[in-house]
């Protein structure tokens, strides 16, 4: 997904503690600069400050990056000569997404087919408990005022 011009990234979204690969084919790509460096930070005071070298290939440069926390992801580039390019003094600025709590499954603690088990048999009891009180519900009134019959089972 382009971000922004001759900035790519492999996601359509920056989330919080996960890896992105960042491909570059700005300035120093075009004027075939040796080496350039991403300077990067998370949030809007550039928290956890790292200059990370990029690898030369013939997308651009690219490097692999472990997003942290923060509301944003913050970057520019330099090359070997000193030169930036940080987007005309506003740097490179993109919202970081939170991770949903709800669709996170730990590695650490795997679920075992005991612990679903039970779930299911919860499930079940707590759908039979919820028939039978419809069926009092529903019935007894019926069989107290007399206004259930049963069906003949040798009806002629």
């Amino acid at each position: 997904m382009e971000l922004t011009k001759n900035i790519f990234f492999n996601t359509d979204k920056l989330i919080e503690n996960s890896k992105i690969k960042i491909s570059y084919t700005g300035k120093f790509f075009q004027d075939s600069s040796k080496e350039v460096f991403i300077h990067y930070g998370f949030g809007y005071n550039w928290d956890g400050i790292n200059d990370l070298k990029m690898e030369k290939t013939e997308l651009g440069f690219q490097a692999e990056i472990e997003l942290g926390s923060g509301e944003a992801f913050n970057f520019c580039f330099f090359n070997e000569n000193g030169e930036w390019d940080n987007n005309w003094g506003g740097n490179y600025i993109f919202p970081i997404e939170k991770k949903q709590v709800e669709l996170i499954v730990l590695d650490d603690e795997p679920v075992s087919l005991g612990t679903v088990r039970k779930l299911r048999k919860s499930y079940l009891w707590s759908k039979k408990i919820r028939l039978a009180v419809y069926k009092i519900i529903t019935y007894l009134p019926k069989l107290i005022s007399g206004n259930y019959k049963k069906k003949a089972s040798n009806e002629q």
